[in-house]
């Protein structure tokens, strides 16, 4: 297990042959070989006979024989700290149980019986098998060990790691004994299974080893026999899953996906995030409501020893977790995120006198294209003319002629109601009745013409005054709010870092983009503009989308190019909304965000010391600026992530961040 809570799990199929205990070990055997560094490794049900025996079941020839490959397995893997289990019959008392047999470093730790028998279409289980209950003997002497533990209430601990085991048909229960495990303290759910392939069945499995990790917020792992088992009347496909709170991290091949019976043996790793569950476990408290009217009887658990070591991740890691990596799933996702932002709106609109026109600021950047293109469409869904929309561009000492030009033309082939206001005289009048001289520059009788001229002349060196970029986020600000209802535009990773002025572009009636990190910002225009426009429009969208990030807050250049860049300042949006996302909805420690950083694929090659950097300025910021936070405008929530104080993110301003720079440094 990795000192940063990753269990590795394998959940395995191996090469079957039926009513063949000795062929099955040695099978069992040959594939452990290739998964000696999982922490966990699991086969399925009956995998030491073979599932489909049928009356074979009842010679204790088959029986004994199944008996003795147990103990001959458990003396080869004395040397494995794997926990490994896997299936056999085992016959207590005149009954036969289909069991799961727990191992590690040659010791059977306990024995695990199947609860629920299929005895339906093609299932016929409980012909051969009794089902697991509380009448059995809680200890067994078997295979040369004596006073096993037996029984559906065990569970197996180390640490952190609690592991709940049920088999196959369990899971298909309305509450499967996977369900009363969690409520008992398991977070790595275990599932041997033989199930049989019919069209469309793998994507149900799918859904319920999906769901079932979601429901119980855990790690399930799930094992299936494959085509070794006879083919008499079945075909057994040898799908093996691992998921994590309702995700698929990873699936073996199957019969349908290219497995075959010439060469049986599949099996899939995957790195497991405990820390992650156990963060989502405590921010869910409704998980543990259950306990007292579900659970009859506790759970023993039966200790077993875990090492600790680094080690190279076995687990993809998304350098954007906001945006979706497949074509279909990111047009999807764009979609229905454009709608409820349209959704939103629409709502707040309606309680507004029908009269009553939207201002909203249009700067030519990403954030106010996504709000306008929100507010076009809102007004079209719901029967009003774009001409409700005001569009507000107003230049300043950094606009660039790219920007502006692309706020006009997106303005004029929308529809909506164009103005254009110079800020650039109102703010010489502040900085004069504050008596502040911007960068040192005496203002006189300079116009803003003149003062433009001498801020471009401006050495790079010098090109730093916080009240002069403030000023004209406020004057933005102060003409936008004295026209009436303000749409906001502002993004969830500037909310994260405080990147925004104060009462400035911090500040709005209603903000449909506060939940939209930056990285998905970029994906929703490009969306709008290939999927919702043509021509003139898509064109000017795309210039959006390729517009390089900036406040445009301080002097352009002699060229008239762009000095300002967001991301030169804080580092790369791409890094802050990857810590975000790890910082907020797993609770992640700064150690383990760089270590996540490190194993991510981000759309570029970042170096240690960006990324060390980058990680300190988030933690900073984030702490720094949650008085922002606290008084901002109501907006939609989008994904799982929002930093509204009314919902997700309640957080005193006075915080200090020294503990977590401290864990970093």
């Amino acid at each position: 297990m990795h000192p940063h809570g990753f269990l590795r799990i394998t959940a395995a199929s191996h090469a079957i042959t039926v009513a063949n205990p000795k062929a099955n070990r040695l099978a069992i055997e040959n594939l452990i070989g290739s998964t000696r560094d999982s922490d966990i490794v699991l086969f399925p049900e009956l995998a030491l006979s073979g599932y489909t025996c049928g009356e074979l079941f009842n010679q204790k020839t088959l029986l004994d024989s199944c008996l003795r490959e147990l103990k001959l397995f458990c003396d080869v893997s004395r040397l494995n700290p794997s926990l490994i289990v896997i299936g056999l019959p085992l016959l207590i008392e005149s009954r036969l149980y289909n069991v799961a047999a727990v191992i590690q470093g040659g010791r059977l730790l306990g024995l695990v019986p199947k609860q629920y028998l299929p005895t339906y279409q093609e299932f016929y289980e409980s012909r051969w098998f009794c089902a697991g209950d509380a009448s059995l003997p809680e200890r067994l002497s078997v295979a040369g060990f004596d006073s096993v533990p037996l029984g559906t209430d065990l569970l197996f601990s180390s640490g952190d790691v609690v592991v709940g085991i049920e088999i196959c048909e369990d899971l298909w229960m309305p509450v499967p004994p996977s369900s009363l495990q969690t409520l008992a303290g398991a977070n790595v759910l275990l599932n041997l299974s033989a199930s049989n392939e019919t069209i469309g069945k793998a994507t149900y499995r799918r859904q319920l080893v999906a769901s079932q990790s979601g429901r119980c917020c855990a790690a399930y792992a799930y094992a299936s026999s494959g085509p070794g088992e006879s083919s008499t009347d079945l075909v057994f496909g040898g799908h093996c899953l691992i998921a994590e709170n309702g995700s698929i991290l990873s699936e073996s091949k199957r019969v349908g996906t290219g497995l075959t019976a010439t060469e049986p043996a599949t099996w899939t790793t995957v790195d497991v995030d405990l820390q992650r569950i156990q963060h989502d476990r405590q921010m869910m408290g409704t998980l543990h409501q259950g306990r007292k009217e579900l659970l009859q009887r506790p759970f023993r658990r039966i200790e077993f020893a875990l090492t600790s070591e680094p080690r190279k991740l076995v687990r993809s890691i998304a350098g954007q977790p906001f945006v979706p990596s497949g074509t279909s799933e990111l047009r999807e996702r764009c979609h229905e995120i454009f709608e409820i932002q349209c959704a939103a709106l629409t709502k707040r609109v309606q309680q507004l006198p029908v009269e009553a026109p939207l201002q909203i600021g249009v700067s030519g950047g990403l954030d106010s294209t996504l709000a306008l293109l929100v507010a076009v469409r809102a007004c079209q869904q719901a029967s009003w003319s774009t001409s409700r929309i005001h569009g507000v561009t107003m230049p300043g000492f950094g606009t660039s002629s790219k920007t502006l030009e692309n706020s006009l033309q997106l303005m004029k082939l929308l529809n909506v109601s164009p103005h254009t206001i110079d800020i650039r005289p109102s703010c010489m009048q502040v900085f004069r009745d504050l008596e502040h001289e911007p960068f040192g520059i005496p203002l006189g009788k300079l116009t803003a013409e003149a003062f433009q001229r001498e801020l471009e002349a401006l050495p790079l060196e010098r090109r730093n005054d916080l009240v002069f970029e403030n000023v004209q986020a406020r004057v933005r600000t102060l003409m936008l709010m004295n026209r009436g209802f303000v749409l906001g535009t502002g993004d969830l990773s500037e909310q994260a870092l405080g990147w925004s002025t104060y009462n400035g572009d911090h500040m709005s009636m209603y903000n449909v983009n506060c939940s939209v990190p930056k990285t998905l910002v970029r994906f929703l225009v490009r969306y709008v503009a290939e999927y919702e426009f043509d021509g003139d429009i898509r064109a000017v969208l795309q210039s959006v989308a390729e517009t390089p990030i900036s406040p445009e807050l301080l002097p352009l250049a002699q060229d008239q190019t762009v000095q300002q860049s967001t991301e030169n300042s804080l580092g790369p949006y791409e890094l802050h909304d990857f810590y975000l996302y790890h910082f907020v909805r797993t609770g992640a420690s700064p150690k383990k965000l760089l270590f996540l950083a490190n194993h991510a694929e981000f759309s570029q090659v970042y170096d240690e010391s960006t990324k060390f950097k980058t990680l300190r300025t988030f933690l900073n910021r984030f702490f720094a600026n949650q008085f922002k936070r606290t008084c901002v405008p109501d907006g939609p929530k989008i994904g799982s992530i929002s930093l509204s104080p009314r919902g997700d993110w309640r957080m005193p301003t006075d915080a200090s961040a020294a503990a977590w720079i401290q864990a970093l440094d």
